[in-house]
């Protein structure tokens, strides 16, 4: 049974920093891939990083250079360090993991390849 619990999420101004974290159980990283997703309100749920058993890490345009998504298997744990806030950055965070992807979606950063999904977290940034 895959469970995602997300925590982490806040309340900071434009420039600061947060640290995403999801504690996981019945995932492992040579058989699921795992990402962080974000929606706002009114707004499609979109991809932000996605991590593979192989270390790829495919960042949205949006986020590339501020966000960087990381795992510790030890501790069954996926991260997202979240740099250099904005304020277009506001949303619902989740995690998510689903069975490994052929490398042609590794970029799409697409919900539909992720079958199981965290409560999410939210993350307000003002300016």
């Amino acid at each position: 049974q895959v469970q995602l619990v997300e925590s982490g999420g806040g309340s900071v101004q434009a420039g600061g920093t947060l640290r995403l974290s999801c504690a996981h159980s019945g995932v492992t990283i040579d058989r699921y891939d795992m990402g962080w997703f974000r929606q706002a309100p009114g707004k499609e749920r979109e991809g932000v990083a996605t991590i593979n058993i192989l270390r790829v890490t495919p960042y949205a345009d949006s986020v590339k250079g501020r966000f960087t998504i990381s795992q510790d298997s030890a501790k069954n744990t996926l991260y997202l360090q979240m740099n250099s806030l904005k304020p277009e950055d506001t949303a619902m965070y989740y995690c998510a993991a689903g069975s490994r992807r052929p490398r042609s979606r590794w970029w799409l950063l697409s919900p539909t390849d992720f079958s199981y999904w965290g409560q999410g977290t939210q993350v307000t940034v003002s300016s």
